[in-house]
């Protein structure tokens, strides 16, 4: 009997699934998104009323309607609801546009000094909110800094963004937000 091996886009959102669900019970639901976006403003040090922390919420916001409406109106996910609403939230820009809006938001709260590039420890900072410990999560960095300067800019993280929801090669930069996936 053939063994199946998942496609490198299902592999890579149940790793976002696997990190997104942040109370570890199997389902992903707006709750988690609240509980995430609190561990970036505690992270970043952000306050909730400045403006970063309010485009963040709206932008999570947004995706979970958008999750919500290509999931049938669930409350809650399953890993399969989440890998088939994420992939139809990717491709249906009409409403929102996920692969620009929630990565153009996280930057903003990445870039704590406001120099338009996100350094190696702010970098490290988002592998914190995401309770990422996977040892080649940071050595992803270098390769996210594809022109090589030291530094993630706004144009390599967007662009990192569409390597995960589109890219079918697990060697892409935006392949390794979460560790190198496992085939």
């Amino acid at each position: 009997m053939a063994t199946v091996t998942a496609d490198a886009i299902t592999i890579k959102l149940d790793q976002m699934f696997d990190a997104t669900d942040t109370d570890n019970d199997g389902y992903v639901d707006w709750s988690d998104y609240e509980r995430l976006v609190d561990d970036y403003l505690r992270t970043y040090k952000i306050d909730k009323s400045d403006r970063r922390a309010q485009s963040l919420l709206s932008a999570y916001r947004m995706q979970w309607t958008e999750l919500q409406r290509h999931a049938q109106g669930v409350d809650r996910l399953s890993k399969e609801q989440y890998r088939h609403a994420n992939n139809a939230v990717s491709m249906d820009t009409s409403r929102f546009n996920l692969v620009e809006g929630v990565p153009q938001a996280i930057f903003d709260i990445m870039d704590v000094d406001g120099d338009s590039a996100i350094s190696k420890a702010e970098f490290k900072q988002f592998l914190e909110v995401w309770s990422i410990t996977d040892p080649s999560a940071m050595d992803s960095f270098a390769q996210l800094d594809t022109d090589g300067d030291g530094a993630i800019s706004r144009q390599e993280f967007i662009g990192a963004f569409r390597d995960f929801y589109f890219s079918a090669d697990l060697e892409t930069p935006g392949s390794l937000f979460f560790g190198r996936p496992s085939r």
